[in-house]
Parts: structure tokens; C-alpha cells; sequence
């Protein structure tokens, strides 16, 4: 079961990471408006490579978004957030949403 489109009242924008350039700068995907929810929620957790680092929103969207670590998200707000971690949360068979849960920090 995916994450009912009712909880999902906010839209973001992701523009996916895919990488450094030659020039050192980072490059994106097409951004993607996305349905989500968002909890802007101040927390400390666990980046992809292990760091901890100060999580100041959390995104919920369906479980086959693309948003891997370093992609760029913009909030309902405009505020512009980076990708710390994102968690695959797949119930399976059980009876509980399946989702995407995005942990950003800032820019």
C-alpha cells in the first residue's frame, strides 16, 4: 500500500544529484514537481556516508521518487534544502503506507 495521496498535501520540487563536473561544480536532473508531506522538524541524524549532521525538514513522498543524497528539494516555502539521507520505508504486505522518507538540511 502506498502513501495515501490524501496525507500528501504539499508540493516540492527535487532536481535529483547526478554528480561533479569537470569545473568542480555539481550538476542536476530535471526538477520534478513532487507530491509530499513536510515536517520541517529540527533533528540530528545519519547522512548516507555515516556523518551526523542537523536535519531542519523531513519530506514523505511515494516510495519510487528519485532523491538521492545531495539532490537538490525546494519547499512549499522556496526555501532551498539538500538531501542528507533518503530511507526507503516499504511495508510489503503489511497493512502500513510505504514511502519515501527524505531528510534534508540546509542549502
Amino acid at each position: 500500500m502506498n502513501i495515501p495521496d490524501e496525507l500528501l498535501q504539499h508540493t516540492i520540487v527535487i532536481e535529483p544529484y547526478q554528480g561533479r563536473a569537470g569545473d568542480g561544480s555539481d550538476y542536476y536532473a530535471t526538477p520534478a514537481y513532487t507530491s509530499a508531506f513536510v515536517d520541517e522538524k529540527v533533528r540530528t541524524v545519519r547522512t548516507a556516508t555515516g556523518d551526523e549532521a542537523v536535519s531542519d525538514a523531513t519530506a514523505y513522498v511515494a516510495l519510487d521518487t528519485e532523491a538521492p543524497a545531495l539532490s537538490r528539494v525546494t519547499l512549499p516555502s522556496g526555501r532551498q534544502c539538500r538531501v542528507l539521507v533518503a530511507l526507503r520505508r516499504d511495508a510489503g504486505d503489511l497493512p502500513a503506507p510505504s514511502h519515501l522518507e527524505i531528510v534534508l538540511g540546509s542549502g
